[in-house]
């Protein structure tokens, strides 16, 4: 695992939008949460890409890994669970974006 702070774009508490797309190779992004917006409670490390890796690549560039939280009613329609549920997901930087003001 390479040092994180030498690549990361993102801070803690930055609220981040996931790209949309679907790419024609292998990514590891759920498409529920694709054009929503998070915000970064963690920053797990660098580790290889595993959209080039899953076709015997070198992973390089290697891709910082964030853990994002989401709150579940902006990610369903019709919601009924409590306000406050979130959920986490893990999230490499090449899938994220500075959310819009």
């Amino acid at each position: 695992m390479a040092n994180a702070s030498d690549s990361e774009l993102f801070a803690l508490g930055d609220a981040v939008r996931v790209r949309e797309g679907t790419p024609p190779h292998h990514h590891r992004t759920p498409a529920y949460i694709k054009g929503r917006t998070g915000v970064v409670t963690a920053i797990c490390g660098v580790f290889h890409n595993p959209e080039t890796r899953a076709y015997h690549g070198t992973g390089i560039p290697m891709q910082p890994l964030y853990r994002v939280s989401f709150n579940q009613s902006s990610l369903w329609d019709g919601y009924t669970g409590e306000s406050k549920d979130e959920i986490l997901v893990d999230i490499y930087q090449n899938w994220l974006e500075p959310a819009q003001a």
